[in-house]
Parts: C-alpha cells; sequence; structure tokens
C-alpha cells in the first residue's frame, strides 16, 4: 500500500440501509429507561463499524452513543454487547478512562438486535500511530497516556469489582490460538496455505514464562483510544468486544504492533522505519520499559512469535468479514478492501514465525 494512512478517525456519516431501526421506538425505550434522556433524536453512524454497529444519538439531553449486535447469523461468542456493557460499568465505576455506560436493552423487538447506550465522550481517535497533527511534546504525551491507561486496567482488581467470571484465567495464548482457529475454519472462505502452516505452527511455539490473569481489552490500538480534544490524555478507552480474563502481555504485545507491524499489511501504517526521536516517539524497548515500571511485570513483548500471532490474530477476525461479506451480511463499507488485506497479513505472519523458528 502506498497511500499514507488517513491521520484520525471517528467521523459519522447517515445510517446505513442495512443497519438502519426505528428511531422514535428507541426514543420511547430511552425515555422510560434513562431518567435524563429527552426526544427528539437524530441518529447517526460511525464510519466504518464492520463489527458491532454504532451510532451517535444526538438528542434534546445530550449525546449518546448507542453499539449494537449486527443482524444476521453471527459466529459463536462474537458481538457480546452485553460483555461490553458489563466490564466497561465495572471499570467506570472504577474510575479508569472509560465512556459511562447508561443501559443495556436484551429485548431485540426495540430495534431488532440487543444494544447498550453510553454516554458520548468527545475526543480525537489517531489511525496512523504517527499521529501526523500533534507536535512531537504531543505525541510523547499522548503514548506515555496511552502506556499509563494499559497498565492501569492491567493491575486493576477484577476480583474486586465482581469480574472474576469474566474470563478463563490459565493458557490464555494457548486458547487464544485455538479460538482464532476455529474462528478461521468457520469463515473460511478460501484456502490460505500460511493460515494452516501458523495454525500448526503456533500451539507448540509460546514461550516459556510465568502466566498472568488480568482483564485485558483484546483490541487496545489507538484507534480505540478516545485523546482528549485539547490535551494529549487519553479520555477514554472503547470497543470493549474482545474482552476478557487473559495473560496482559497479550494486550502489550498487540498494542505494540504499531512498532513491529510490517510495511503494507495495515492500512494504518507502522512505525517501522519513522524517526522515533524526531516524532517523540518513545522506541519500543523504552515503552516496554516504562509499562514494566507501572507494573511490575517482567515481560519482554519483543519476540517474534508475538508478531506472528498478532498477525494471524488479525488475519482470522477479517476472515470473519470476509465470511459475512460473501453471506450478504456486513456493515463495513470497506468490506471489499479488508478482505483484500488477509492474504498479506498471512503472509507476513508466516515470515514472522519463521523468524522465531518455524520451517
Amino acid at each position: 500500500m502506498t497511500s499514507q494512512p488517513a491521520a484520525m478517525i471517528g467521523q459519522t456519516e447517515a445510517v446505513s440501509a442495512g443497519t438502519a431501526f426505528d428511531e422514535r421506538r428507541l426514543a420511547q425505550y430511552l425515555e422510560g429507561t434513562i431518567g435524563e434522556f429527552r426526544s427528539p433524536i437524530r441518529v447517526e453512524q460511525f464510519q466504518g463499524g464492520q463489527s458491532n454497529p454504532t451510532y451517535l444519538l444526538n438528542a434534546a439531553s445530550g449525546r449518546y452513543v448507542l453499539r449494537r449486535k449486527p443482524a444476521g447469523v453471527l459466529l459463536p461468542s462474537a458481538h457480546a454487547v452485553d460483555r461490553e456493557y458489563r466490564v466497561t460499568k465495572a471499570l467506570f465505576g472504577a474510575g479508569l478512562p472509560d465512556a459511562e455506560p447508561l443501559v443495556l436493552c436484551t429485548d431485540e423487538d426495540v430495534i431488532g438486535t440487543m444494544f447498550y447506550v453510553m454516554r458520548h465522550v468527545p475526543g480525537r481517535s489517531f489511525w496512523d500511530p504517527r499521529m501526523p497533527t500533534l507536535s512531537a511534546d504531543e505525541r510523547a504525551a499522548v503514548y506515555d497516556s496511552a502506556n499509563a491507561a494499559l497498565a492501569r486496567l492491567h493491575t486493576v482488581d477484577y476480583a474486586a469489582l465482581g469480574l472474576e467470571d469474566y474470563g478463563r484465567p490459565g493458557n490464555y495464548f494457548a486458547r487464544q490460538i485455538a479460538r482464532w482457529a476455529r474462528q478461521y475454519e468457520a469463515s473460511r472462505t478460501v484456502d490460505i496455505p500460511e493460515m494452516d502452516k501458523l495454525m500448526e505452527w503456533l500451539p507448540g511455539a509460546i514461550p516459556a514464562g510465568a502466566e498472568r490473569t488480568t482483564i485485558i481489552h483484546g483490541d487496545f490500538s489507538f484507534h480505540n483510544l478516545l485523546v482528549h480534544p485539547d490535551r494529549p490524555e487519553v479520555a477514554a478507552v472503547i470497543d470493549w468486544e474482545l474482552s476478557t480474563l487473559g495473560d496482559p502481555l497479550g494486550d502489550l504485545t498487540y498494542h505494540m504492533m504499531e512498532w513491529f507491524r510490517p510495511e503494507g499489511v495495515d492500512d494504518r501504517g507502522t512505525l517501522r522505519g519513522a524517526d522515533l526521536g524526531a516524532l517523540g516517539i518513545p522506541t519500543a524497548q523504552a515503552y516496554a520499559d516504562r509499562y514494566r515500571e507501572r507494573t511490575g511485570f517482567d515481560v519482554d513483548p519483543t519476540d517474534p512469535f508475538y508478531t506472528a500471532f498478532n498477525l494471524f490474530r488479525v488475519a482470522a477476525i477479517l476472515q470473519g468479514i470476509a465470511a459475512r461479506s460473501r453471506d450478504g451480511v456486513q456493515t463495513a463499507a470497506n468490506a471489499k478492501e479488508i478482505i483484500l488485506r488477509i492474504n498479506p497479513l498471512a503472509r507476513a505472519a508466516w515470515q514472522s514465525a519463521q523468524e522465531a523458528g518455524a520451517s
């Protein structure tokens, strides 16, 4: 890919025909469940939304965000907005940077699928990790704030928040590899030899070391961090669809793909080859060191196994979009572009696996 990635995302547009719903019925429901809520409302849809369609509700009482399950037949365990609601409610109550969840609706008669509504948090969502609209000092502050938010998430007492049953502790990477292999097989549209080789190699290549269990976000990337409109700090972490109990190294290594991601496999771009000093962005080693200082965890996120694992995982996720597109049940306007990234991701993942010793 030769084009520059978009600096930021998060724009809204008119609700697409395939994801529209009865706005009047929604307003009536919200007026009966959120004490402050007042009609009328004007609904817009956030661009993208290939996972859980997300809408901006402009109401007389303020702005809110609605996330819903997509329509149609879904893969097992996917699009669990009730889990998102549960974890964000707990973490918001504990003072972590989150949007305040207001109501979960399991009645599919209201808008056609389960959904929840949260308070809108104004902020900037960066797609390009080089954040070209910021100064070097601002970039340094945003990266440090993201590091602090991740460390805080990984050190919160999840049992004290009532989340001890939010996932299964132990064997995180083995379970993740098995899960995404199953999801890939369930949504396979074409044969990709590198994916088959990865599914065979990854389970036996997990690095040895102490495993911890924490709440993990599952997609802790800058596009899921809302940076305050006026200050270089994280105002809220969004999109908790993939959150669970797991090894925090899973979150850290996925987040740090910004440094290790090969060129051309993701339209977010990469920090590979960038002049980090001039940008004000820490090196991968310095970023990992700061995380270790904040958490006390002795971890090494630089092993190429983790690059292979994370690229494989993303390829499997995108394969689900490919299957929904094939079946006529997809919500991403750019689904065709997304599907074209699966093969490059698989090839890059296998290359990283070879760097880690695969043959």
